[in-house]
């Protein structure tokens, strides 16, 4: 009688997910779901593609044209950007790192995986409202009903505090000192502990929020819930914040023209910032960066501070061309450049 073994895949899969991810990497729970996102995805294209089932797909059925199929799909079918599909990859691309460590015979297969290039995204300019934008937006915001006292704390400590939108799903009522000094604590990527100051407007906001909603200071609650009582997702804030932008969008026009999410928030505050003279240094400790480089780019992005800028600069003679006679003369500007 013929044995059923598990396939390598199985046993990969299962060890990776189950023992490598989260106790010798320590990854976060919110990491853990997103790689494993990714290679559901990878595993049901490939059973569709293959006319196999998932448990009949072998590791040797992960090789690059298959993923290079499952990245074009993405693309194509599921109209995913170049972004998306850079993650998806960097996680098939984490997986096989694994396998390379843990079953040394398949590294011909791991190589080949890990040597699928990222695709180049188009750089796109960053989205963020200004400080009047988002005064208008809380100004719309009806806080006389339960949903809108909601909103109405979610958008300002949103802006104040510059996070992240998990940072803020994740916020427990624990988490807020309402008390001078206020801050709120923070939970960032990698499990970063950071405290954030809150303005006094802020401060006053949630605590008239916390006691309107019953919410104990003290208790590990989530602080911003849903009409089930469960706290908000990531897709939830989102819904919330596109409602209040549409809305305020009829009395602002301009905001039809921006591309806005709730990490839009963290860009304005972030830009806030840099207008009003604080240093990058100072910003990437704020909004939690792991990189300065990656609050470098802030600096790129506004306009009025670009235009303050060049009105420094003496402007060009109106000469229209270099009287230029001889060939000396060319030669002699070319080398004075």
């Amino acid at each position: 009688m013929k044995r059923n073994f598990p396939t390598l895949l199985g046993a990969v899969v299962r060890d990776y997910f189950t023992d490598h991810l989260p106790r010798v990497r320590g990854m976060s729970p919110h990491t853990i779901h997103s790689y494993r996102d990714s290679v559901v995805l990878l595993l049901r294209f490939l059973s569709v593609r293959s006319k196999r089932t998932v448990a009949e797909l072998d590791l040797k059925d992960l090789d690059p044209p298959g993923i290079l199929a499952f990245l074009s799909y993405l693309e194509k079918e599921r109209n995913n950007g170049v972004a998306t599909r850079n993650v998806r990859l960097s996680a098939i691309h984490a997986l096989f790192r694994f396998v390379a460590s843990r079953n040394p015979e398949q590294l011909d297969l791991a190589q080949r995986v890990l040597g699928i290039p990222f695709k180049r995204a188009p750089q796109r300019v960053i989205d963020y409202l200004e400080r009047e934008e988002i005064e208008s937006i809380l100004k719309t915001i009806d806080r006389t009903t339960r949903d809108g006292a909601r909103d109405y704390a979610l958008v300002a400590t949103m802006f104040n505090t510059g996070a992240r939108v998990q940072e803020i799903a994740d916020l427990r009522a624990t988490d807020l000192q309402l008390t001078k000094p206020f801050q709120v604590r923070l939970f960032g990527k990698g499990r970063k502990e950071r405290y954030c100051p809150l303005w006094p407007q802020t401060a006053a906001v949630l605590n008239a929020f916390a006691k309107e909603q019953n919410l104990d200071l003290r208790s590990a609650g989530h602080v911003f819930l849903n009409h089930r009582g469960e706290h908000l997702t990531r897709f939830g804030i989102r819904y919330i914040l596109a409602r209040c932008v549409g809305r305020t969008s009829q009395e602002v026009p301009n905001l039809c023209k921006k591309r806005l999410h709730p990490h839009s928030i963290r860009h304005s505050m972030a830009v806030a910032l840099l207008k009003s003279g604080v240093d990058l240094s100072t910003i990437s400790h704020y909004l939690g960066h792991a990189s300065p480089t990656t609050t470098n780019r802030y600096a790129k992005v506004d306009l009025d501070m670009k235009r303050k800028a060049i009105a420094r600069v003496k402007p060009l003679s109106p000469q229209s061309r270099t009287p230029w006679s001889r060939d000396h003369t060319v030669l002699s500007w070319l080398e004075a450049l």
